[in-house]
């Protein structure tokens, strides 16, 4: 082996990282057996950054650009060192460098359910999924917080701990949310800029930032969907029009299953119109003034008699639900008594 051969193997004059392989994060010069010469050359490029480390501590952080290694570039390192008295070279130290490059499409999700605390449902358990974003912002404290002293630390080594902050993050954050969940669940985008927020506060204490974070489906559990379903029903029965397309709507399906089959869901719509007008003549009889109480109009009606019957027919089909007839009942009697 010739002088060159081995002067060359010793000593490294051009620290640089290539980033061959996609997904690493963090990457160690291989410094086994060298030494750096001084006023070698470092090359950081753009989406990097270098960090030189002296015996387990960070000394010099370098943005993209080109520098010779001297005292006055490695200010921390000569001081650690102690060049300013006897400068060393060649010399030792582990250079990281760090890709700050965008993490884009990266997944999320739930494994199970998580519970969350709801002051309308009381405890809510659900699954989520979505996708999120992130880069390295802080290479030191990426370093002292994550990545350490090993030679390759890649996306899949960071990625699942990153899934376990979103996931707690988001239970302790929906737990807490001033907004109903039913507002939440209907709307994913306001769901995920609830969250987001504390999610860029955790990301931030181990050097990263949150870019993009979005959540595209959430699962319930069927009793709670059904919950859910009722209590727009309910709210749809403030519009008593609305409210009787909503009560056929689910009579459709109900008829097509039973032995008549779609036969039944003409009577179901005769049915759902005399109930919404049935209700409608209740509640707005109490509104109408005295004179109009005695127009022809009212004399048309049906007789309570009738009306009730029509009610308990649309019961016994299992077409209103037990409150609606005791409501809509309540009604009725209640015109009848004065």
């Amino acid at each position: 082996m010739s002088l060159g051969s081995f002067i060359k193997k010793q000593f490294i004059d051009i620290l640089q990282w290539n980033e061959d392989v996609d997904g690493v994060l963090a990457w160690r010069y291989p410094m086994q057996d060298f030494e750096i010469q001084y006023g070698g050359s470092l090359t950081v490029r753009e989406s990097q950054v270098a960090v030189f480390v002296n015996e387990g501590k960070i000394a010099d952080v370098f943005a993209p650009g080109m520098y010779k290694l001297t005292t006055q570039t490695l200010p921390v390192l000569t001081y650690l060192k102690n060049w300013d008295k006897l400068f060393e070279s060649p010399f030792k130290s582990d250079v990281y460098f760090f890709s700050t490059r965008l993490q884009t499409g990266r997944k999320w999700g739930t494994p199970q359910a998580i519970t969350l605390r709801d002051t309308d449902f009381g405890m809510v358990r659900l699954r989520a999924f979505g996708m999120y974003s992130y880069a390295i912002a802080d290479a030191r404290k990426f370093f002292t917080s994550i990545s350490g002293t090993r030679a390759v630390y890649t996306r899949d080594d960071l990625e699942e701990q990153l899934r376990g902050i979103l996931v707690s993050t988001m239970a302790t954050t929906l737990g807490s949310a001033s907004k109903p969940f039913l507002d939440l669940a209907a709307n994913q985008t306001l769901m995920a800029g609830e969250v987001k927020g504390p999610i860029e506060s955790a990301f931030g204490k181990y050097g990263l930032a949150l870019d993009v974070f979005n959540v595209t489906s959430i699962n319930l559990p069927e009793d709670l969907q059904e919950a859910l379903d009722k209590r727009i029903a309910i709210g749809m029965s403030g519009d008593l029009n609305k409210y009787t397309q909503y009560q056929v709507a689910n009579a459709v399906p109900l008829a097509a299953q039973n032995e008549g089959g779609m036969a039944g869901v003409g009577a179901s719509l005769s049915a759902g119109l005399v109930l919404g007008q049935t209700m409608a003549q209740g509640l707005a009889a109490g509104q109408k003034a005295p004179s109009e109480s005695s127009a022809p109009a009212a004399a048309a009606t049906p007789d309570p008699e009738t009306r009730l019957a029509q009610l308990k027919g649309l019961l016994d089909k299992g077409l209103i639900s037990a409150g609606d007839f005791e409501s809509a009942k309540a009604e009725v009697i209640k015109k009848l008594v004065g």
